[in-house]
């Protein structure tokens, strides 16, 4: 099965109130969206295509050429977005990732299994959904008597019954390729924000009966888009220690995890100690039986 991915990247990021785009503040020292576009990879679901806007040039600068970009402009809803790239992807793509280019802590396992189930299942889309404490805001997962997800509702228009659903929708998805161009071509923007919604291909999947399918995160934390400097500091914590605890299992002594600050593309040889306040960065390094402090 040939596959690949869109990521959504052409939002300005209101809320970073910052010249640089969004999706090129860094986590861990790295732009986040060149994390998505490592995980991708490594989760081996094939080439990434990304669709850029606000400060195109720059976030093309910074990528690199040898990706593939399409440009959204003007920016008309999450639907719009993943259309701008249907004319650049391979007519002979079976599936295709969509992903927000703001998802920094997604794991390429999690990517792999999304894609892995997608295949399992022959579903028209699989959905990443999370199970948060907290779902206000976010919306609603509706599945049916088989497991299967019925409907996605937003939660201004959602029942008091509903808005007690923990499971939620977190904006990553694997489609049918050809079903997805379908539903773009089926969908409008006949709403209040005159945009075309991606979850209105959802709706349309459904009432042509295909099937749509969902895996749950096993950590609501990983779905979690950065909108703002809090969301930026978070992600960086979380994937710092994600990284430290990674060391840590392969036999690698860190004094204090907390305060002890190592990017995701750094080396460190077993048996190595690592005391406070260390700041290890880019591709460094440190080999067997080594004392930083």
């Amino acid at each position: 099965m040939k596959t690949s991915a869109i990521i959504l990247a052409a939002g300005k990021g209101t809320r970073m109130k910052s010249a640089l785009p969004k999706v090129l503040h860094k986590v861990c020292g790295k732009a986040m969206v060149q994390i998505i576009i490592d995980n991708i990879a490594a989760a081996e679901i094939g080439k990434s295509y990304i669709v850029i806007g606000h400060g195109a040039e720059k976030v093309k600068e910074v990528l690199g050429e040898e990706h593939s970009y399409a440009v959204q402009e003007p920016q008309l809803g999450t639907g719009h977005c993943v259309m701008q790239a249907i004319p650049v992807i391979p007519e002979d793509t079976d599936g295709v990732l969509v992903v927000c280019g703001d998802t920094p802590l997604l794991k390429a396992e999690t990517l792999a299994s999304l894609k892995e189930n997608f295949v399992k299942t022959g579903a028209a889309c699989t959905i990443l959904t999370a199970v948060m404490p907290n779902p206000t805001g976010y919306g609603r997962i509706i599945r049916n008597e088989k497991g299967n997800i019925v409907a996605i509702v937003e939660e201004k228009d959602a029942t008091a019954e509903q808005k007690k659903i923990t499971e939620v929708n977190t904006g990553t998805y694997f489609f049918d390729y050809k079903l997805l161009k379908e539903a773009l071509n089926n969908i409008t923007n006949d709403n209040a924000q005159g945009e075309y919604y991606l979850t209105d291909t959802l709706a349309y999947l459904n009432q042509k009966d295909h099937v749509i399918a969902g895996i749950v995160s096993n950590d609501a934390d990983e779905t979690m888009g950065v909108n703002d400097r809090i969301n930026l500091a978070k992600a960086d914590r979380l994937l710092r220690l994600r990284k430290n605890e990674q060391l840590m299992a392969d036999s690698v002594t860190l004094i204090d995890p907390c305060c002890t600050y190592i990017e995701p593309d750094v080396q460190v040889g077993r048996d190595t100690v690592i005391y406070p306040n260390c700041h290890l960065r880019g591709k460094t390094v440190i080999g067997e039986n080594c004392v930083l402090d």
